[in-house]
């Protein structure tokens, strides 16, 4: 499963698997490089920095790493609500409907290639869904408590053990990404959890209450209301940076190749990472 991907290495020491928030390694800064004026919800970025904008009324509005408009999907009212689109594949974009569980399958231009109704796979609640890297979908099944592969006609292909027999506390992950070779989930309130392909659990990373998470190269990624973190899994070594741009309260910031996004109240503001 994949959470999706310059890299900037953000990061503090790990004492086995418990993260302590420490003082900032160092100061992350960021010049202001454009400003995309608007209401928007929340913006998504792919591995060749397009921006994907979802506006209020969940319309979508992709823009080149320039800023430049590029396509828009605006077959809004069908579904309601967006929950969210995972655009890992540039050439692939998923948007997914959680009220409804369905996934829209769009092309680069955001045209409509396929339509996913969860619910004929027997899947009525699922919490994160993403591509995975034989272009397929991994699921997080929130009922049967297990990720789930399909494929574009909704055949379930594999699936995980249930996670209320590996783990002993609640695992609910609000994200899942497919990258260098593993799936990664992150549960907001118990940090990551690695798995192979096969759907073995590999390793849990306590890092809760991380925000805009992301896999960057070999490194896990994400933020709390002062500071960005990261942490390698393999020498569990975590650093973490302030910024010298406060970190937007209820917006999101992400990183998006040699730059940072912060989505503001009166818009999208985009900056150089120095």
């Amino acid at each position: 499963m994949k959470f999706s991907a310059g890299i900037i290495t953000f990061f503090i020491f790990l004492n086995s698997s418990l993260v302590t928030h420490a003082c900032a390694d160092t100061t992350l800064l960021l010049k202001p490089t454009y400003f995309i004026s608007g209401l928007y919800k929340d913006f998504f970025t792919d591995n060749l920095n397009n921006i994907f904008l979802v506006t209020n009324n969940n319309q979508v509005k992709k823009l080149n790493e320039k800023g430049d408009s590029v396509a828009v999907f605006n077959d809004v009212r069908r579904y309601g609500n967006l929950y969210t689109l995972d655009v890992t594949n540039p050439l692939k974009i998923l948007v997914y409907y959680k009220d409804f569980a369905t996934i829209l399958v769009l092309d680069r231009f955001l045209n409509i290639q396929n339509t996913i109704d969860l619910r004929r796979s027997n899947i009525l609640q699922a919490s994160a869904v993403t591509q995975s890297y034989d272009n397929n979908y991994w699921v997080f099944d929130e009922l049967d408590n297990k990720v789930k592969k399909i494929d574009d006609n909704g055949n379930i292909l594999s699936e995980t053990a249930d996670f209320r027999i590996l783990f002993n506390q609640p695992v609910q992950p609000s994200g899942i990404i497919d990258n260098n070779g593993l799936l990664y989930l992150y549960d907001e309130h118990t940090g990551w959890y690695i798995f192979d392909y096969y759907g073995a659990f590999k390793q849990h990373i306590d890092a809760p209450a991380w925000k805009d998470v992301q896999v960057i190269g070999k490194y896990l990624s994400g933020h709390d209301s002062t500071m960005f973190f990261a942490v390698e899994p393999v020498t569990f070594i975590f650093r973490s940076y302030k910024t010298n741009i406060e970190l937007p309260a209820l917006g999101k910031a992400y990183k998006m190749g040699n730059k940072a996004a912060f989505l503001e109240p009166d818009g999208l503001h985009i900056f150089d990472i120095q």
